[in-house]
C-alpha cells in the first residue's frame, strides 16, 4: 500500500512533467553549496524550476505518462529542471554551467515529450534563444521591403537628377 505522501509526490511529478515543455536531467555530486545556489539563482531568474526528485517516484511518474525511455537515465542523484514557458532554457543553463564546473554531469532530457539524450540536450543548448530566432524572421521579412525602397529610391533619385539636368540645359540655352 502506498503512502498518501508518496501518491502525492508522484502525482506532483507527473504534473510538471506533463507541463514541462523542455525537462533536463543532471547529476549534481561534487557541486558544492555555493555553486549549487549559484546554479538555482540562474535558473529561477530564467523561469525555470529546479528540484531534486526520487528516482523511484520519478520512474513511476514517467511510467504512468508514457515516458518509459526516462527511466534508464534515473540512476544515481539526479535533478530535475523544469522549463514550462521556454523549452531551451533548461538545456542552455545547465549546459553553460556544465562546461564552467565539471562536477555537473548532464544525464538527458524531454522536450515537448519526446526524451533526449546528452547530446541531444547538447545539442538543443546550442540552439539560438527564442528572441533570436523571432529576429532572425523579423530581419527576413523586412529584408525584400528594404530592397524595395532602395529600388523606388533609386528611380526617384535618378528622376530628379533628369530634371535637373533638364534645368541646366534650359539656363545654359537661355544664356
Amino acid at each position: 500500500m502506498a503512502r498518501p505522501e508518496k501518491v502525492a509526490a508522484v502525482a506532483e511529478i507527473k504534473d510538471k512533467l506533463s507541463r514541462a515543455q523542455g525537462v533536463v536531467l543532471a547529476d549534481y555530486r561534487g557541486l558544492n553549496v555555493a555553486q549549487a545556489t549559484e546554479l538555482r539563482k540562474k535558473l529561477r531568474e530564467a523561469g525555470v524550476e529546479y528540484k531534486v526528485l526520487k528516482n523511484t517516484l520519478t520512474t513511476i511518474a514517467a511510467r504512468e505518462i508514457g515516458l518509459d525511455d526516462l527511466v534508464p537515465l534515473l540512476t544515481g542523484p539526479t535533478a530535475v529542471a523544469f522549463g514550462y514557458d521556454d523549452p531551451v532554457a533548461p538545456a542552455k543553463i545547465l549546459s553553460e554551467f556544465a562546461k564552467t564546473n565539471r562536477d555537473l554531469e548532464l544525464k538527458g532530457g524531454v522536450l515537448e515529450g519526446k526524451v533526449l539524450d546528452v547530446d541531444g540536450v547538447k545539442a538543443l543548448a546550442e540552439l539560438p534563444s527564442r528572441e533570436e530566432l523571432l529576429a532572425q524572421v523579423v530581419r527576413g521579412m523586412q529584408a525584400p521591403i528594404a530592397g524595395l525602397v532602395n529600388v523606388l529610391q533609386g528611380t526617384i533619385r535618378n528622376f530628379v537628377y533628369a530634371l535637373d539636368a533638364v534645368r541646366k540645359q534650359k539656363e545654359e540655352a537661355g544664356a
